[in-house]
């Protein structure tokens, strides 16, 4: 998962900066790991034909392509609490909706915290943008890749 789509301000739970400032904790961690394989495979000789120095130097670069991403990110977020309103859908709603005549459940999170497969859309897709600031009853008509598609929203928690 992509976390970064770009990098102007974006909105971001309390517990979604928690996830990342714990990832770039373990970044940091691996950082001292990837060092360490770094020098043992110096010691073996020939950089040019050193398979562990050259696996461990792109260990390395992903990592910290990985922790300036992060550092950016933290720096453009700003930090929102959970709305929980039952009247109007916000980042945190738990929401029922009807589409096909089949009712699905999802939960409004913020860009680093969706996990489609579990319900988890991001308060930044097409769909997610679509149901906030929407109330119960409401009728919601997402472009998608397969044509318009019709939601009504039947709760709000």
């Amino acid at each position: 998962m992509r976390y970064a789509k770009n990098m102007s301000n974006q909105i971001i739970s309390q517990e979604g900066y928690k996830k990342l400032k714990q990832e770039l904790e373990q970044l940091h961690a691996k950082r001292v790991k990837i060092s360490q394989r770094i020098a043992i495979a110096k010691e073996l000789g020939d950089l040019s034909e050193n398979a562990e120095y050259h696996e461990a130097k792109d260990a390395q670069g992903f990592n910290e392509g990985r922790i300036a991403e992060i550092n950016s990110l933290l720096k453009n977020v700003t930090i929102i609490k959970k709305t929980r309103s039952k009247e109007e859908v916000g980042i945190g709603s738990i929401i029922i909706v009807e589409v096909n005549q089949k009712k699905k459940q999802y939960t409004i999170v913020s860009f680093n915290e969706s996990d489609p497969l579990e319900g988890k859309i991001s308060n930044e897709s097409p769909l997610g943008a679509a149901f906030l600031h929407k109330r119960k009853n409401d009728q919601v008509v997402v472009h998608t890749p397969k044509g318009e598609m019709e939601y009504r929203i039947i709760s709000i928690n």
